[in-house]
């Protein structure tokens, strides 16, 4: 969304409201001039949180995230041109730009509803899913720490699998990234396995029986993280967040999805150059009718090898 209003306004100045897990992903994009964190003010008293919005002197408000305490606090801030959506019965007391935006049932991906909310400025918002990613602008990319780096061979394929997603998505399941793992040439590739402090305790039996691979788990900062992601060649996860940046980052990026909705890969596929969504059945008739369903852990782990083969 910043990259397409600095296409077409590139003077104005852009900052990115959001919580402080946020801040290193903002960080990447030149099209981002300045990060507020609301965790930050969120801690202060009221009166002081609407002069802490004020300083900034916006002209426009734009909740892509929507909060109802944030709807308020910009209204109370006075901030002239304030957009929300029509979906939000709060967003008719505290915002004067209404967009009517339906997320439920739409086909669009969530890069392409959330450019809709740019309509008000009699802009283009059409984008194609083959170009979103020409907007990201990620070029602030942070330096990879040497004992870091040191653990990325050249002269083979350097692949992350981040096996874990915190319950933001389904998941493909250790056994399934176990065979992966046992089809990997290791003359070809270096594996490792990421994941939060948290997660490598809950893998610890699976990482200690894959003695080939390394462990990279609870070890890196997020910026650290992202900046390992750019310094090797791919990554395989489900819908999560590494698998999007390394996506963003024109990694080989392979993502493992459900077709349920509101979780299937129409609405959440990693975009970029050379990002791949699989999943198992696309006509799951369990995921059409919205049931449990564990589809996602027969995806083969062959066809991941093969698009990782993939000149």
């Amino acid at each position: 969304m910043a990259g397409l209003i600095k296409k077409n306004w590139p003077d104005c100045r852009i900052y990115f409201l959001g919580r402080t897990y946020t801040r290193d992903i903002v960080g990447l994009s030149e099209f981002v001039d300045e990060f507020i964190n609301y965790d930050e003010i969120e801690n202060l008293e009221l009166k002081e949180q609407v002069t802490s919005l004020k300083k900034y002197n916006a002209d426009v408000f734009l909740h892509v995230f929507p909060r109802k305490k944030i709807a308020d606090l910009a209204k109370d801030a006075k901030i002239p041109t304030r957009v929300g959506t029509t979906n939000r019965i709060y967003h008719w007391f505290s915002c004067n730009k209404l967009i009517k935006l339906s997320r439920k049932n739409s086909t669009l991906h969530e890069a392409q509803l959330n450019l809709k909310l740019l309509s008000f400025l009699n802009i283009s918002t059409a984008v194609e899913l083959k170009d979103v990613s020409k907007f990201y602008g990620f070029t602030k990319l942070p330096h990879l720490e040497e004992k870091y780096d040191a653990l990325i061979t050249k002269d083979k394929f350097n692949l992350i699998l981040h096996p874990k997603s915190k319950g933001s998505a389904k998941e493909w399941g250790l056994a399934n990234f176990g065979k992966l793992i046992s089809l990997l040439p290791m003359d070809k590739f270096n594996v490792f396995i990421s994941g939060t402090d948290q997660d490598g305790k809950a893998m610890q039996d699976f990482i200690t029986s894959n003695k080939s691979v390394i462990n990279l788990t609870g070890k890196l900062s997020l910026q650290q993280f992202i900046a390992f992601i750019n310094n090797c060649d791919g990554l395989v996860a489900a819908s999560t967040g590494p698998l999007h940046i390394a996506a963003a980052l024109n990694k080989k990026a392979i993502g493992l999805f459900s077709p349920k909705r509101p979780i299937h890969p129409g609405r959440w596929m990693p975009l970029g150059k050379n990002a791949h969504t699989l999943v198992f059945d696309p006509n799951c008739v369990k995921c059409a009718k919205k049931e449990d369903c564990d589809c996602i852990t027969r995806i083969d782990p062959k066809q991941i090898l093969a698009l990782l083969e993939q000149k």
